[in-house]
């Protein structure tokens, strides 16, 4: 399996984050602050160093590890953001979890859905995970489109789940099984066969308005 070599769908692609990525991702991030800010997870421990040269070095490990797998996302070959498949676990349990940021220029162009989609059909076809999941936060509309739109199932609200913007916030949990998807996530979001419904959230696990 040679992640080097991009997974595509039109103009999106999706491929392992080269060490000569860095300084690219860096100014994204660096450009994105006010965009990103709200959903980037943050050390309760304080903040850490914004070096992405290292961060990359990390992550590269954490792919010789097993650990992870760290992809970029491009849109007609520039890089657009980042989508890492993180804490992955293999026997029998065989799942991981999706991640994911994309610059604002880039939003609206369909990349997170696409590459979501390719990623989930990489780790289920090639790397032979039986479950993805991906967790979001109740206020972050953008990406609970993303979910819907591939009809990842609601599987429950996480409370205090993650540390991002100086709290422990809640998340939603959703994850497909590749007995979901024969086809394939791709396959059958771009054919229209996703089932609606599959991401409808309880009333009892909504934010109170």
């Amino acid at each position: 399996m040679d992640l080097t070599v991009p997974r595509r769908h039109g103009p999106i692609s999706i491929r392992l984050v080269r060490q000569r990525d860095a300084r690219v991702i860096q100014a994204e991030l660096i450009g994105n602050r006010s965009w990103l800010r709200p959903w980037e997870a943050t050390n309760p421990d304080g903040p850490v160093s914004f070096d992405m040269r290292a961060g990359v070095r990390r992550l590269l490990q954490q792919y010789r590890d097993g650990g992870g797998i760290p992809l970029v996302m491009e849109y007609e070959g520039e890089i657009a953001g980042q989508l890492n498949v993180w804490g992955i676990a293999r026997g029998s349990l065989a799942s991981a979890t999706i991640g994911y940021w994309v610059s604002e220029r880039f939003a609206g162009l369909g990349i997170t859905p696409t590459s979501v989609a390719l990623a989930t059909d990489l780790c289920f076809r090639e790397l032979h995970l039986h479950r993805m999941e991906i967790c979001i936060r109740p206020e972050n509309v953008a990406s609970l489109r993303v979910v819907e739109k591939l009809g990842f199932r609601y599987e429950g609200l996480r409370r205090r789940y993650i540390h991002i913007a100086g709290d422990w916030r809640d998340h939603y949990a959703f994850a497909l099984v590749r007995e979901d998807v024969p086809e394939g996530v791709l396959e059958r979001w771009v054919s229209g066969r996703v089932p609606a419904g599959a991401t409808v959230i309880p009333p009892a696990d909504r934010p109170p308005t």
